[in-house]
Protein backbone atom coordinates (compact mmCIF):
# COMPACT_ATOMS: atom_id res chain seq x y z
CA UNK A 1 0.00 0.00 0.00
CA UNK A 2 0.81 3.61 -0.50
CA UNK A 3 3.01 4.59 2.62
CA UNK A 4 1.60 7.94 2.69
CA UNK A 5 -2.14 6.10 3.21
CA UNK A 6 -0.75 4.06 6.31
CA UNK A 7 0.14 7.22 7.79
CA UNK A 8 -3.96 8.46 7.85
CA UNK A 9 -5.95 8.10 10.87
CA UNK A 10 -7.75 5.15 9.49
CA UNK A 11 -4.77 3.24 11.16
CA UNK A 12 -2.78 2.80 14.61
CA UNK A 13 0.84 2.01 14.85
CA UNK A 14 -0.62 -1.87 15.36
CA UNK A 15 -1.35 -1.74 11.93
CA UNK A 16 1.96 -0.10 10.70
CA UNK A 17 3.64 -2.28 12.74
CA UNK A 18 1.71 -5.53 10.87
CA UNK A 19 2.39 -3.94 7.34
CA UNK A 20 6.36 -3.91 8.16
CA UNK A 21 5.69 -7.49 9.50
CA UNK A 22 3.68 -8.38 6.00
CA UNK A 23 6.65 -7.22 4.16
CA UNK A 24 9.18 -8.57 5.62
CA UNK A 25 7.37 -11.84 5.30
CA UNK A 26 7.31 -11.49 1.77
CA UNK A 27 10.77 -10.72 1.13
CA UNK A 28 11.61 -13.66 2.89
CA UNK A 29 9.77 -15.75 0.63
CA UNK A 30 11.20 -16.94 -2.26
CA UNK A 31 10.39 -15.60 -5.68
CA UNK A 32 6.66 -17.18 -6.37
CA UNK A 33 7.18 -19.99 -8.71
CA UNK A 34 4.59 -22.88 -9.32
CA UNK A 35 3.47 -24.85 -12.09
CA UNK A 36 -0.18 -24.54 -13.58
CA UNK A 37 -1.19 -28.40 -12.96
CA UNK A 38 -3.80 -29.59 -10.37
CA UNK A 39 -0.82 -31.16 -8.29
CA UNK A 40 1.59 -28.61 -7.86
CA UNK A 41 -1.23 -25.24 -6.83
CA UNK A 42 -2.34 -27.66 -4.50
CA UNK A 43 0.73 -28.24 -3.16
CA UNK A 44 1.56 -24.59 -3.36
CA UNK A 45 -1.49 -23.87 -1.49
CA UNK A 46 -1.14 -26.04 1.23
CA UNK A 47 2.83 -24.88 1.50
CA UNK A 48 1.37 -20.78 2.07
CA UNK A 49 -1.07 -21.81 4.80
CA UNK A 50 1.56 -23.79 6.17
CA UNK A 51 4.25 -21.18 6.28
CA UNK A 52 1.55 -17.84 6.80
CA UNK A 53 0.69 -20.04 10.36
CA UNK A 54 3.89 -20.63 11.21
CA UNK A 55 4.67 -16.90 10.59
CA UNK A 56 1.77 -16.55 13.22
CA UNK A 57 -0.65 -14.29 10.27
CA UNK A 58 -3.54 -16.44 9.96
CA UNK A 59 -3.99 -15.30 13.75
CA UNK A 60 -5.55 -12.35 12.30
CA UNK A 61 -8.55 -14.84 10.55
CA UNK A 62 -9.83 -15.35 13.70
CA UNK A 63 -10.98 -13.89 17.07
CA UNK A 64 -8.51 -13.71 20.34
CA UNK A 65 -10.76 -16.28 21.96
CA UNK A 66 -9.92 -18.49 19.77
CA UNK A 67 -6.45 -18.39 19.01
CA UNK A 68 -6.24 -15.16 16.81
CA UNK A 69 -4.46 -11.87 16.84
CA UNK A 70 -6.76 -9.63 18.34
CA UNK A 71 -9.99 -9.33 20.25
CA UNK A 72 -11.96 -9.14 17.00
CA UNK A 73 -11.87 -9.65 13.52
CA UNK A 74 -10.56 -6.56 12.22
CA UNK A 75 -10.82 -5.37 8.33
CA UNK A 76 -7.98 -3.23 8.37
CA UNK A 77 -5.88 -5.66 9.27
CA UNK A 78 -7.12 -8.50 6.97
CA UNK A 79 -6.98 -5.71 3.75
CA UNK A 80 -3.29 -4.64 5.00
CA UNK A 81 -2.14 -8.18 4.65
CA UNK A 82 -4.34 -9.39 1.53
CA UNK A 83 -3.03 -6.25 -0.60
CA UNK A 84 0.34 -7.21 0.54
CA UNK A 85 0.45 -10.78 -0.10
CA UNK A 86 -1.30 -10.52 -3.34
CA UNK A 87 1.51 -7.82 -4.52
CA UNK A 88 3.63 -11.05 -3.97
CA UNK A 89 1.73 -13.91 -5.31
CA UNK A 90 -2.20 -14.02 -5.76
CA UNK A 91 -1.57 -17.82 -5.00
CA UNK A 92 -0.20 -16.51 -1.28
CA UNK A 93 -3.58 -13.82 -0.79
CA UNK A 94 -5.85 -16.84 -1.49
CA UNK A 95 -4.53 -19.54 0.80
CA UNK A 96 -4.87 -16.43 3.26
CA UNK A 97 -8.25 -15.24 2.17
CA UNK A 98 -9.59 -18.66 2.24
CA UNK A 99 -8.20 -19.31 5.93
CA UNK A 100 -10.83 -16.53 6.95
CA UNK A 101 -13.51 -16.60 4.59
CA UNK A 102 -13.81 -20.31 5.39
CA UNK A 103 -13.61 -19.68 8.40
CA UNK A 104 -15.35 -16.84 9.04
CA UNK A 105 -19.22 -17.57 9.84
CA UNK A 106 -17.76 -20.24 12.44
CA UNK A 107 -15.99 -17.45 13.92
CA UNK A 108 -18.92 -15.53 14.45
CA UNK A 109 -21.78 -18.28 15.25
CA UNK A 110 -20.13 -21.09 16.13
CA UNK A 111 -20.98 -22.73 19.81
CA UNK A 112 -17.61 -22.48 21.48
CA UNK A 113 -16.78 -26.04 21.48
CA UNK A 114 -16.91 -26.55 17.49
CA UNK A 115 -14.64 -22.83 17.87
CA UNK A 116 -12.10 -24.84 19.53
CA UNK A 117 -12.55 -27.77 17.35
CA UNK A 118 -11.25 -25.85 14.47
CA UNK A 119 -10.54 -22.36 14.76
CA UNK A 120 -7.22 -22.70 16.23
CA UNK A 121 -6.11 -24.96 13.62
CA UNK A 122 -6.81 -22.44 11.15
CA UNK A 123 -5.12 -20.40 13.24
CA UNK A 124 -1.96 -22.25 13.17
CA UNK A 125 -2.10 -23.15 9.62
CA UNK A 126 -3.03 -27.11 10.64
CA UNK A 127 -6.34 -26.87 9.26
CA UNK A 128 -7.53 -25.30 5.41
CA UNK A 129 -11.30 -24.25 5.46
CA UNK A 130 -13.60 -23.36 2.64
CA UNK A 131 -16.79 -21.22 1.94
CA UNK A 132 -19.34 -23.54 0.15
CA UNK A 133 -22.07 -20.98 -0.69
CA UNK A 134 -22.26 -20.59 -4.78
CA UNK A 135 -24.57 -23.70 -6.35
CA UNK A 136 -24.81 -24.37 -10.36
CA UNK A 137 -27.96 -22.28 -10.47
CA UNK A 138 -27.31 -19.89 -7.52
CA UNK A 139 -24.40 -17.49 -7.19
CA UNK A 140 -24.90 -13.79 -6.81
CA UNK A 141 -28.53 -14.84 -5.83
CA UNK A 142 -28.08 -16.79 -2.36
CA UNK A 143 -31.69 -16.99 -1.51
CA UNK A 144 -31.63 -19.56 -5.01
CA UNK A 145 -30.02 -22.34 -2.99
CA UNK A 146 -31.22 -25.54 -3.58
CA UNK A 147 -28.88 -28.34 -1.96
CA UNK A 148 -31.03 -29.12 1.32
CA UNK A 149 -30.81 -30.30 4.63
CA UNK A 150 -33.69 -31.68 6.80
CA UNK A 151 -33.19 -32.91 10.83
CA UNK A 152 -33.19 -36.45 11.25
CA UNK A 153 -33.81 -36.80 15.52
CA UNK A 154 -33.27 -40.72 15.16
CA UNK A 155 -29.50 -40.08 15.37
CA UNK A 156 -29.57 -36.07 16.19
CA UNK A 157 -28.17 -35.43 12.35
CA UNK A 158 -29.35 -32.75 9.59
CA UNK A 159 -29.02 -34.61 6.42
CA UNK A 160 -27.41 -32.95 3.17
CA UNK A 161 -28.09 -33.39 -0.26
CA UNK A 162 -27.47 -31.01 -3.45
CA UNK A 163 -24.59 -29.64 -5.25
CA UNK A 164 -21.80 -26.51 -4.32
CA UNK A 165 -19.81 -25.40 -7.31
CA UNK A 166 -17.03 -23.03 -7.81
CA UNK A 167 -16.00 -23.55 -4.16
CA UNK A 168 -12.51 -22.35 -3.43
CA UNK A 169 -10.08 -24.89 -1.50
CA UNK A 170 -12.56 -28.12 -2.75
CA UNK A 171 -10.24 -31.09 -3.21
CA UNK A 172 -7.38 -29.84 -0.13
CA UNK A 173 -9.94 -28.43 2.51
CA UNK A 174 -10.26 -30.40 5.82
CA UNK A 175 -13.76 -28.72 6.42
CA UNK A 176 -16.26 -26.73 4.46
CA UNK A 177 -18.52 -24.27 5.64
CA UNK A 178 -21.54 -25.32 3.91
CA UNK A 179 -25.33 -23.46 3.17
CA UNK A 180 -28.03 -25.21 2.89
CA UNK A 181 -31.84 -25.05 2.83
CA UNK A 182 -33.48 -26.11 5.85
CA UNK A 183 -37.31 -24.85 4.83
CA UNK A 184 -38.12 -22.43 8.19
CA UNK A 185 -39.39 -19.92 5.90
CA UNK A 186 -39.43 -19.03 2.27
CA UNK A 187 -36.71 -17.71 -0.23
CA UNK A 188 -33.44 -16.47 1.99
CA UNK A 189 -34.87 -16.72 5.69
CA UNK A 190 -34.83 -21.08 4.89
CA UNK A 191 -31.16 -20.88 4.89
CA UNK A 192 -28.87 -22.87 7.40
CA UNK A 193 -25.07 -23.09 7.98
CA UNK A 194 -23.22 -25.94 9.01
CA UNK A 195 -19.71 -26.91 9.10
CA UNK A 196 -19.16 -30.36 7.42
CA UNK A 197 -15.89 -32.66 7.76
CA UNK A 198 -14.17 -33.21 4.22
CA UNK A 199 -13.90 -36.78 5.43
CA UNK A 200 -17.76 -37.46 5.94
CA UNK A 201 -20.22 -39.71 4.60
CA UNK A 202 -21.91 -38.92 1.62
CA UNK A 203 -19.56 -35.78 0.70
CA UNK A 204 -17.75 -36.12 -2.30
CA UNK A 205 -15.65 -33.97 -5.09
CA UNK A 206 -17.59 -34.77 -7.83
CA UNK A 207 -14.78 -31.77 -10.19
CA UNK A 208 -11.92 -30.34 -10.45
CA UNK A 209 -12.26 -26.89 -11.94
CA UNK A 210 -9.24 -25.32 -14.06
CA UNK A 211 -9.53 -21.70 -14.72
CA UNK A 212 -7.45 -18.95 -16.25
CA UNK A 213 -5.64 -18.58 -13.18
CA UNK A 214 -5.09 -22.04 -11.37
CA UNK A 215 -5.82 -22.26 -8.14
CA UNK A 216 -7.82 -25.17 -5.68
CA UNK A 217 -11.04 -25.10 -7.35
CA UNK A 218 -14.22 -28.07 -7.02
CA UNK A 219 -17.77 -28.68 -7.81
CA UNK A 220 -19.36 -30.72 -4.27
CA UNK A 221 -21.94 -33.03 -4.16
CA UNK A 222 -23.79 -34.18 -0.99
CA UNK A 223 -25.85 -37.06 -0.79
CA UNK A 224 -27.45 -38.08 2.12
CA UNK A 225 -24.43 -36.63 3.97
CA UNK A 226 -25.14 -36.35 7.83
CA UNK A 227 -23.63 -33.35 9.95
CA UNK A 228 -24.14 -33.72 13.67
CA UNK A 229 -26.56 -31.15 15.51
CA UNK A 230 -23.73 -29.43 16.88
CA UNK A 231 -22.09 -28.72 13.67
CA UNK A 232 -24.93 -26.06 12.86
CA UNK A 233 -24.04 -22.43 12.70
CA UNK A 234 -26.12 -20.20 14.39
CA UNK A 235 -30.00 -20.91 14.67
CA UNK A 236 -31.86 -22.24 11.89
CA UNK A 237 -32.89 -20.46 9.00
CA UNK A 238 -30.04 -17.63 9.96
CA UNK A 239 -27.60 -18.96 7.54
CA UNK A 240 -28.76 -16.15 4.92
CA UNK A 241 -27.50 -13.10 7.50
CA UNK A 242 -24.61 -15.34 8.92
CA UNK A 243 -23.41 -15.75 5.08
CA UNK A 244 -24.18 -11.89 4.20
CA UNK A 245 -22.23 -10.86 7.65
CA UNK A 246 -19.34 -13.23 6.62
CA UNK A 247 -19.00 -11.64 3.11
CA UNK A 248 -19.67 -8.01 4.54
CA UNK A 249 -15.96 -8.81 6.56
CA UNK A 250 -14.31 -10.33 3.62
CA UNK A 251 -15.50 -8.51 0.63
CA UNK A 252 -13.41 -4.85 2.09
CA UNK A 253 -10.44 -7.15 1.61
CA UNK A 254 -11.03 -8.39 -1.70
CA UNK A 255 -10.22 -4.82 -2.92
CA UNK A 256 -7.40 -4.87 -0.87
CA UNK A 257 -6.36 -7.89 -2.82
CA UNK A 258 -7.27 -6.26 -6.21
CA UNK A 259 -5.05 -3.13 -5.09
CA UNK A 260 -2.24 -5.43 -4.51
CA UNK A 261 -2.23 -6.80 -8.12
CA UNK A 262 -3.15 -3.58 -9.65
CA UNK A 263 -0.14 -2.08 -7.67
CA UNK A 264 2.38 -4.73 -8.95
CA UNK A 265 1.25 -3.95 -12.38
CA UNK A 266 2.04 -0.16 -12.18
CA UNK A 267 5.38 -0.88 -11.02
CA UNK A 268 6.15 -3.36 -13.61
CA UNK A 269 4.67 -0.54 -16.31
CA UNK A 270 6.76 1.81 -14.78
CA UNK A 271 10.19 0.25 -14.77
CA UNK A 272 9.51 -1.33 -17.89
CA UNK A 273 8.84 2.70 -19.50
CA UNK A 274 11.53 4.21 -18.13
CA UNK A 275 14.17 1.40 -20.20
CA UNK A 276 12.15 0.79 -22.97
CA UNK A 277 13.58 2.75 -25.80
CA UNK A 278 11.30 3.78 -28.85
CA UNK A 279 10.84 6.97 -30.83
CA UNK A 280 14.40 8.56 -30.32
CA UNK A 281 13.14 8.32 -26.51
CA UNK A 282 11.18 6.59 -23.74
CA UNK A 283 7.79 4.88 -23.66
CA UNK A 284 8.04 6.60 -20.46
CA UNK A 285 8.81 9.98 -22.41
CA UNK A 286 5.27 9.72 -24.83
CA UNK A 287 2.70 11.62 -23.25
CA UNK A 288 0.48 8.69 -24.10
CA UNK A 289 2.59 6.55 -21.78
CA UNK A 290 2.24 9.33 -19.11
CA UNK A 291 -1.63 9.79 -19.39
CA UNK A 292 -1.93 6.47 -19.00
CA UNK A 293 0.05 5.34 -15.91
CA UNK A 294 -1.70 9.34 -14.40
CA UNK A 295 -5.00 7.27 -14.70
CA UNK A 296 -4.04 4.04 -12.87
CA UNK A 297 -2.03 5.69 -10.37
CA UNK A 298 -4.94 8.32 -9.65
CA UNK A 299 -7.51 5.40 -9.60
CA UNK A 300 -6.02 3.06 -7.35
CA UNK A 301 -5.38 5.95 -4.84
CA UNK A 302 -8.97 6.31 -5.20
CA UNK A 303 -9.77 3.06 -4.74
CA UNK A 304 -7.66 2.26 -1.69
CA UNK A 305 -9.06 5.33 0.24
CA UNK A 306 -12.67 3.80 -0.30
CA UNK A 307 -11.06 0.50 0.73
CA UNK A 308 -9.35 1.86 3.90
CA UNK A 309 -12.89 3.77 4.63
CA UNK A 310 -15.06 0.75 4.89
CA UNK A 311 -12.52 -1.27 6.80
CA UNK A 312 -12.41 1.72 9.13
CA UNK A 313 -15.91 2.28 9.50
CA UNK A 314 -16.84 -1.03 10.14
CA UNK A 315 -13.55 -1.73 12.68
CA UNK A 316 -13.81 1.85 14.85
CA UNK A 317 -17.21 3.12 13.77
CA UNK A 318 -19.36 -0.29 14.25
CA UNK A 319 -21.69 0.83 11.57
CA UNK A 320 -23.12 -2.07 8.76
CA UNK A 321 -20.48 -1.55 5.86
CA UNK A 322 -22.75 -2.73 2.53
CA UNK A 323 -22.40 0.51 0.56
CA UNK A 324 -18.87 1.08 1.83
CA UNK A 325 -17.88 -2.26 0.82
CA UNK A 326 -19.56 -2.37 -2.33
CA UNK A 327 -17.92 0.98 -3.73
CA UNK A 328 -14.27 -0.47 -2.27
CA UNK A 329 -14.50 -3.84 -3.95
CA UNK A 330 -16.28 -2.29 -7.43
CA UNK A 331 -13.89 0.88 -7.88
CA UNK A 332 -10.76 -1.53 -6.54
CA UNK A 333 -11.40 -4.28 -8.79
CA UNK A 334 -12.72 -2.74 -11.97
CA UNK A 335 -9.82 -0.11 -11.51
CA UNK A 336 -6.83 -2.64 -11.32
CA UNK A 337 -8.16 -4.43 -13.80
CA UNK A 338 -8.09 -1.19 -15.59
CA UNK A 339 -4.41 -0.31 -14.59
CA UNK A 340 -3.38 -4.31 -15.50
CA UNK A 341 -4.76 -3.98 -18.97
CA UNK A 342 -2.64 -0.47 -18.99
CA UNK A 343 0.38 -2.59 -17.86
CA UNK A 344 -0.25 -5.28 -20.64
CA UNK A 345 -0.68 -2.76 -23.35
CA UNK A 346 2.73 -0.93 -22.58
CA UNK A 347 4.46 -4.19 -22.81
CA UNK A 348 3.27 -4.76 -26.06
CA UNK A 349 3.67 -8.11 -27.51
CA UNK A 350 5.47 -9.44 -24.40
CA UNK A 351 2.63 -8.54 -22.15
CA UNK A 352 0.81 -11.15 -23.31
CA UNK A 353 3.60 -13.81 -23.09
CA UNK A 354 3.24 -16.77 -20.45
CA UNK A 355 6.39 -16.07 -17.78
CA UNK A 356 5.59 -12.39 -17.72
CA UNK A 357 4.21 -10.74 -14.61
CA UNK A 358 1.65 -8.68 -16.05
CA UNK A 359 0.35 -11.63 -18.57
CA UNK A 360 0.18 -13.63 -14.93
CA UNK A 361 -1.15 -10.37 -13.20
CA UNK A 362 -3.76 -10.18 -15.92
CA UNK A 363 -5.12 -13.53 -15.66
CA UNK A 364 -5.13 -13.24 -12.07
CA UNK A 365 -7.57 -10.34 -11.31
CA UNK A 366 -10.40 -10.96 -14.14
CA UNK A 367 -11.74 -13.38 -11.41
CA UNK A 368 -12.27 -10.31 -8.19
CA UNK A 369 -14.71 -8.64 -10.47
CA UNK A 370 -16.83 -12.03 -10.00
CA UNK A 371 -16.31 -13.55 -6.86
CA UNK A 372 -18.07 -12.62 -3.21
CA UNK A 373 -20.61 -10.25 -5.82
CA UNK A 374 -19.91 -9.41 -9.58
CA UNK A 375 -19.64 -5.88 -10.24
CA UNK A 376 -22.87 -5.89 -11.56
CA UNK A 377 -23.94 -6.18 -8.25
CA UNK A 378 -22.02 -4.10 -6.38
CA UNK A 379 -23.63 -1.42 -8.39
CA UNK A 380 -26.45 -2.82 -7.56
CA UNK A 381 -26.12 -2.83 -3.76
CA UNK A 382 -24.63 0.86 -4.20
CA UNK A 383 -27.87 2.30 -5.97
CA UNK A 384 -30.29 0.60 -3.26
CA UNK A 385 -28.29 1.90 -0.66
CA UNK A 386 -28.20 5.14 -1.94
CA UNK A 387 -32.16 4.95 -2.80
CA UNK A 388 -33.20 4.10 0.48
CA UNK A 389 -32.23 7.17 2.07
CA UNK A 390 -34.61 8.94 -0.55
CA UNK A 391 -37.44 6.51 0.45
CA UNK A 392 -37.09 7.12 4.34
CA UNK A 393 -36.94 10.64 3.61
CA UNK A 394 -39.69 11.43 2.00
CA UNK A 395 -40.08 12.61 -1.97
CA UNK A 396 -38.52 16.31 -2.17
CA UNK A 397 -36.65 16.24 1.31
CA UNK A 398 -33.02 16.74 1.87
CA UNK A 399 -31.13 12.53 1.29
CA UNK A 400 -29.13 11.62 3.94
CA UNK A 401 -26.04 11.98 1.92
CA UNK A 402 -26.86 16.40 1.82
CA UNK A 403 -28.54 16.24 -1.92
CA UNK A 404 -32.28 17.48 -2.92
Amino acid sequence: MVQSTLELPFFDDGHRALSAAAEAFVESLPTARHGDSQAEVDQACRDHVKSLGGAGLLRYCVRGIDGGALAELDSRSLCILRQRFAHHDALLDFAFAMQGLGSGALSLAGESALRAAYLPRVARGQAIAAFALSEPNAGSDVAALECRAFFDAADGCYVLDGEKTFISNGGIADFYTVFARTGEAPGARGLTAFVVDAESNGLRIAERIEVAAPHPLARLSFEACRVPLTHRLGAPGGGFKLSMMTLDIFRTSVAAAALGLGRRAVEEASRHAVSRRMFGATLADLPVAQSSLGDAVMHLDAAELLTYRAAYVRDVQGRRTTSEAAMAKLAATEWASSAIDTAVQMFGGRGVCKGEIVERLNREIRALRIYEGASEVQRLIIAREHLRGYATAGAGTRSPNGGT
